[in-house]
Order: C-alpha cells, then structure tokens, then sequence
C-alpha cells in the first residue's frame, strides 16, 4: 500500500507556480491578482478562504478578500461581482460556497465571467468541460487528476468507480476519468444514494473515487485487493482528541481499507491540500490568457 501524499505534490507545484510568478514578474508583467468573496462568517469557509489568501502569498500572487455580513442582498452582492467583473487588473475570483439562502447559489455562479470564473463552476467552463475543450476545471477534481498524474497510477482502460454526483466533484471527475487523455480513458461508473447493489459494483473498481460526504462509509468489504482510493471526503465530526474539539473524517474507513489498496489517499493530507493548488493553476492560466486569450 502506497499513500497518496496531497500536502507534499501540492508543495511541489506551488514551488513551480512561484517560479513561473517569478519569471513573469522579471518580464516587466504584473503578477496574477485573485480575489475571493465570502459572505457571513461560517467557521469552515474562513478557514478555506484564509488558506487560500495565504496560499496566495506563498507564490507571489496579488491577493484580494472582500468580506460582506450575510445581511447583503442578493442585487448588492451580484452588483460586487459586476464589478470584478470588470475591473482589467483582477485575473480570477471565487465567490465562497455555501451562501445564506436568501442569495440564489446558481444565480451567483452564473454571473460570474466564465473567463474569471476560476473555480470552475459556470456553465460554460463546465460544458466545455464536458466536451473536452480547454477551460477551467473545478479545483477538487483537478487536483484528483494531478495526483493520479504525478504518482503515475495507470488509469487507461481501468474501470473507475466515483460514488457521489456533486456538480463540483462526482459528474466532473467521472467526465475527466472518461476523457481521452492521460489520466483518463477509463470505464467510468457512476453511482450514488439511488444505487443498487452498490457493493457489486464498487467490488469490480480499479479505482474508487468516494466523493459522497459521508464519514467512513467505504469499508473494507466493498474494496477489491489492490483498487486505488481517492477519498474526498471531509467531515467534521466531535473529537476528544484534538484541541479543536473535532477532527476531519473521510468517506473511507481508512485503516481496515488501507491495506487492501496499491494506493489510498489519507484524510487530511490527500485530495484537500491539491484544491487550493488546482485554484492557484487557473489563477496563472488566466493571467496568462492560455485559456480564453
């Protein structure tokens, strides 16, 4: 059993992103510029948000965090992406998920430019995506495909098992997996809280990606000897352990899967470090016009 090591890859690109930034700056270019939106004062999303203006940092990007009190309207906060919208010195933005229900999630992901939209989440990056045209994948799944590239693990003509259909992680990494490319030119199946005989079918999985949000649901009797496990899940569940009085659980019972895999990702440390990574890439994408021009 190998273990997928998300903290360390993501280490690794954010190393070469700071070389590229470097690069560009020399040439007399401005250095990518992204900003995040986050709306009220969820525990989770200022944690993710303070990542990822750190992670910003990290690699010599222009940072911008606008924090508004969950008492904005929906028309002032579509009214501040308009704005960023059209401000030429902005690369990418995100607008951080969830958002209080008097704010429509979709009416805010489509206004969005799809040529900032760099978490991957307008319709057009994700019809593209779809098709296999070039534009912004979702971070999550992109970041699942770097660890598959970089640790090498074969996936043509392997059948890939994803257990969840999220917009942001199930339907686009099983369109990935599919795609003709490398990773990729897998026999993708897809299954979900509907499933029948869900454990005759994740028994037959060269590769299982458990992106369903469900603390240890994968166990040792639904795995193959020798499968790949991708697990994307992270749970918050109480911990007498921990200082925080928590701790992050996956979708995978880890220890009793574990030794029955070539390779597993743990959680923390795997799928999670490599979104903020997969954000910062089409950040530079985006800043370099390799996408949209």
């Amino acid at each position: 059993m190998k273990l997928i090591d998300g903290k360390l890859i993501s280490q690794q690109i954010k190393a070469e992103i700071a070389e590229e930034v470097k690069a560009m700056v020399a040439e007399g270019k401005r250095a990518p510029h992204l900003a995040v939106i986050i709306v009220g004062h969820d525990g989770g999303s200022e944690t993710y948000v303070a990542s990822k203006v750190k992670s910003c940092h990290e690699v010599g990007f222009q940072s911008t965090k606008l924090a508004f009190e969950d008492t904005i309207t929906e028309a002032e906060l579509l009214a501040e992406i308009e704005k960023l919208n059209a401000n030429p010195e902005l690369d990418g933005f995100i607008v951080q998920l969830p958002l209080p229900k008097h704010i429509s999630e979709q009416k805010v992901i489509e206004a969005i430019d799809f040529r900032k939209d760099v978490d991957g989440f307008h319709p057009v990056n994700v019809g593209r995506l779809s098709i296999g045209l070039p534009c912004y994948i979702s971070a999550t799944p992109n970041g699942i495909m770097e660890l598959l590239k970089r640790y090498e693990i074969p996936t043509q003509g392997k059948h890939c098992v994803v257990i969840g259909r999220s917009n942001i992680v199930g339907k686009p990494v099983a369109s990935l997996m599919m795609q003709k490319a490398i990773p990729g030119d897998a026999t993708v199946t897809v299954c979900h809280s509907r499933t029948k005989n869900l454990k005759e079918i994740t028994l037959q999985a060269d590769i299982i990606i458990a992106a369903l949000g469900s603390p240890e649901f994968l166990t040792a009797n639904m795995v193959k000897e020798g499968a790949v496990i991708i697990d994307v899940g992270t749970t918050r569940v109480p911990s007498t352990e921990t200082k925080s009085g928590f701790r992050l659980k996956g979708d995978v019972k880890f220890d009793e899967v574990a030794p029955k895999c070539s390779y597993i990702t743990p959680v923390p440390g795997g799928v999670g470090p490599m979104t903020i990574v997969s954000l910062l890439k089409n950040t530079l994408l985006a800043a370099k016009g390799e996408i949209y021009g």
